[in-house]
């Protein structure tokens, strides 16, 4: 049976494996720096950067999502969905839906106008998902990310 909850601070540790896991699953496994020490610092600690929900399928961990504030200057004050994640072993049995659901349900009841994500072109079976409840897609804007030696050489910049 299928609950979905909350994360807490004791949640840390799980949270960083299943974002192991997501990497693995997205092809970057060496790509996580984060740890459980940072997820309870960041997601737990006086100003919470994140907010992790849950789903546990009888008592067994099956995934989590992982969503924070963000604001558009054309469409207000929304969600980001950074993580969606279903463990193999439980997928098909609606578990990503449920997490998608309860994410946009934090929307609605914070009256945000939108939940945003990313999601990889080659996991059809999550683009499928995502269009099955009303997605759509924004294939014109290409996502930039700007980290490493490229951010820290930008700050040396003089403006």
């Amino acid at each position: 049976m299928l609950t979905i909850r909350d994360a807490t601070i004791a949640d840390a540790a799980l949270i960083r494996r299943l974002i192991g896991e997501l990497a693995t699953f997205e092809k970057e496994p060496d790509a996580v720096r984060t740890t459980a020490a940072d997820i309870a610092r960041d997601g737990f600690g006086a100003s919470p950067q994140f907010r992790t929900i849950i789903a546990e399928w009888d008592g067994a961990p099956a995934g989590f999502a992982l969503f924070f504030d963000y604001y558009s200057t054309w469409r207000g004050a929304g969600l980001y969905l950074e993580d969606l994640y279903v463990c193999p072993d439980y997928r098909g049995r609606g578990i990503g839906s449920a997490l998608l659901a309860r994410v946009a349900r934090a929307a609605e009841q914070e009256r945000r106008s939108f939940v945003k994500w990313s999601v990889l072109d080659w996991n059809q079976s999550a683009i499928e998902m995502y269009k099955a409840h009303g997605a759509e897609f924004l294939d014109e804007w290409r996502t930039a990310l700007l980290s490493g030696d490229g951010l820290r050489r930008l700050t040396e910049k003089d403006c």
